[in-house]
């Protein structure tokens, strides 16, 4: 059990929650190039689509209707949750605003990260060194998607 893991554990409730919740259901990011995005995060995960409505981006009235799903498009994770891309970004993406700092996901092991990286650099896609946070006992590996949105792998040290 990692430090991290103990901590969080170790922590008395000092007030009841208001919401049980067994994590996250989803997450969007709002991208300024639905296709670009699209391409570049299937050539990443290569995750199945589970919702594409990308072909009526930039149609009336889609960018804000949830029924059209914003003109974007839903993969579906191998965990079960929804990762999204929403067209509506007029910016590119700045950690230092509010709003959202990063999007990590999981990968098996310290190895899988090692993989990761060589894949990545035989894709072109620049990355950052793998870094080892042992007092959380995980292991990060970072890299930009096409709106400058810092995408982060983890995973467990062995």
């Amino acid at each position: 059990m990692s430090t991290f893991d103990q901590g969080c554990r170790g922590r008395s409730l000092v007030t009841m929650a208001l919401i049980e919740s067994s994590g996250f259901a989803h997450v969007r990011l709002t991208v300024t190039d639905i296709a670009r995005s699209k391409a570049f995060y299937d050539r990443i995960f290569g995750w199945p689509v589970a919702i594409d409505a990308s072909d009526k981006a930039g149609e009336p009235g889609v960018e804000n209707s949830p029924d059209k799903f914003y003109g974007g498009t839903v993969y579906q994770t191998p965990q079960g949750t929804l990762f999204g891309l929403r067209p509506v970004g007029q910016e590119t993406f700045d950690s230092e605003r509010t709003g959202l700092d990063h999007v990590s996901f999981g990968v098996a092991s310290r190895a899988d990260l090692d993989r990761a990286a060589a894949n990545l650099t035989q894709a072109g896609v620049q990355h950052g060194q793998i870094i080892d946070l042992a007092d959380t006992g995980i292991a990060i590996l970072s890299f930009q998607d096409p709106d400058d949105i810092n995408i982060e792998l983890t995973a467990p040290l062995d």
